[in-house]
């Protein structure tokens, strides 16, 4: 009589079926895929590569971010646009991680009720912000974004400020003693048309000085919130960055 052939792996079936060598050689299995995904992290710097242009929020920007996340704006807006075309073409050159580095927490999302906001900066003017925010339909009349007119309204309050910089910067966000010193000062002055933001300008480059809500009497949220949207985007040259990446992708060939 003839011997029946082993097939190859036939152990498997002696593991399948005791329930707890599979338990120990899964968890054999788990503990090596961790280390070695988790321990060359211990041997490197950073993970994120630098990218020159990226600086942390100023105390006006940072309060807008704020207000940002206070109104659940993130829920209907990512802040990360994909390696795609369909995407590039809608909202320009695909966001880099550095980008999001000084981010606590990272505005990168998952849904899109309403476009795309990571270089939102500079695309339109602050009177076109104030409106959109005021009265959505007004300018975008498929719109179902609430109406933010109360913006205008609040005066921006934020006694803590100086300590929110310190906080960051005890996460890693390379602000300096003097911007922690200058912190109040920086928040109140970067939205004061008057103001001599000389040095303001020069510890935060690419920032912009200026009323933003249209009412340089009075310091508001809608001040804040705009002085954030007109920055996002703005830091890295997205040129300078695709020719760099199309001359590494030809020196690869």
């Amino acid at each position: 009589m003839a011997t029946q052939e082993k097939q190859p792996f036939h152990w498997h079936g002696a593991i399948e079926k005791n329930i707890t060598l599979l338990g120990v050689l899964s968890l054999l299995v788990v503990l090596v895929g961790g280390i070695v995904e988790i321990a060359p992290l211990f041997w490197i710097d950073n993970t994120i590569e630098k990218v020159k242009g990226v600086r942390p929020y100023t105390p006006l920007e940072q309060a807008g971010r704020d207000i940002y996340v206070r109104e659940g704006c993130y829920l209907c807006h990512s802040q990360m646009i994909r390696p795609f075309r369909d995407e590039t073409e809608r909202y320009g050159h695909y966001s880099l991680a550095a980008e999001s580095m000084y981010d606590h927490p990272f505005q990168w999302g998952s849904e899109r009720t309403g476009p795309d906001l990571a270089r939102v900066g500079g695309k339109y003017s602050d009177a076109w912000h104030v409106q959109h925010l005021t009265a959505p339909r007004s300018v975008v009349p498929e719109s179902i974004m609430p109406n933010y007119a109360f913006l205008a309204k609040n005066e921006l309050k934020k006694p803590d400020i100086a300590a929110e910089v310190k906080a960051l910067s005890i996460t890693g966000v390379p602000y300096t003693k003097e911007d922690m010193a200058k912190a109040k000062d920086d928040l109140i002055n970067q939205a004061n048309p008057d103001a001599d933001n000389t040095d303001l300008l020069k510890r935060y480059p690419k920032a912009q000085a200026r009323d933003f809500d249209g009412n340089p009497k009075k310091l508001t949220e809608m001040d804040a919130l705009i002085a954030y949207l007109q920055v996002l985007g703005t830091f890295v040259d997205t040129e300078s960055a695709a020719a760099q990446e199309a001359l590494a992708k030809e020196k690869g060939r």
